[in-house]
């Protein structure tokens, strides 16, 4: 039950925040902002310098179970293999990306019972992800695709849910999720500006747009 109830948060809140950067402090002080933004879902990339801390820190002090300020859900990205998966999971991550599809590592997370968001390509990439009991495919890079290819792979496969990352940006976060996204993972375009100047509160402006786009859309 709690990870149908977690999936169903993730999709609720619609916009994943893909957070890379060179420290543990530099990616806790842009998830603290991209929260504050309203962005709750946020993925630690594990390319980050001690990224298992950061994923630490940030689920001591915020929950999904929680309402207002402290809900926010975290979760561990750029996942390759099962073993750090697992570590992932120990350190506190509600759920577990990858760029592509390993099947051990789907199993380690089902055995926990954490969401798994592998990435793929191809119709015979989501099948296996699906046949494997991924419950959430990472479109991925969502850059060499039009967000009609949702639709698309969904004619074959209408019970598949798909995240596109990569490539996702305001121009187009709506027509991702008019065209049949559950949600969607934002990278370089929430931090790019900030990390450049320096100043880091331009996330959580960033973060504020986003959540703006993705609620027109969904109304819409």
């Amino acid at each position: 039950m709690k990870k149908l109830q977690l999936l169903q948060k993730m999709m609720d809140n619609g916009v994943v925040a893909v957070l890379r950067g060179d420290s543990a402090d530099q990616v806790f002080a842009m998830a603290e902002q991209a929260i504050a933004g309203g962005i709750k879902v946020i993925e630690v990339t594990l390319t980050v310098p001690g990224a298992l801390g950061a994923i630490e820190k940030l689920s001591r002090m915020y929950s999904w179970k929680s309402d207002g300020d402290n809900f926010a859900i975290i979760g561990a990205g750029t996942v390759l293999e099962p073993q750090t998966a697992r570590a992932a999971i120990m350190a506190g991550a509600e759920f577990v990306v990858g760029p592509s599809l390993n099947p051990e590592t789907v199993k380690i997370c089902n055995l926990y019972r954490v969401p798994v968001l592998p990435g793929v390509t191809t119709l015979e990439g989501v099948q296996h992800a699906l046949e494997l009991g991924v419950d959430i495919v990472k479109l991925f890079p969502g850059n060499l695709y039009q967000p009609s290819i949702i639709k698309t792979l969904k004619g074959p496969m209408p019970q598949a849910n798909f995240m596109p990352t990569g490539g996702v940006s305001l121009d187009n976060l709506g027509e991702w999720i008019k065209g049949g996204a559950v949600a969607v993972g934002i990278g370089s375009d929430l931090t790019t500006e900030a990390v450049k100047t320096g100043n880091l509160s331009l996330v959580r402006q960033r973060a504020e747009q986003y959540m703006q786009a993705y609620r027109e859309a969904k109304q819409g």
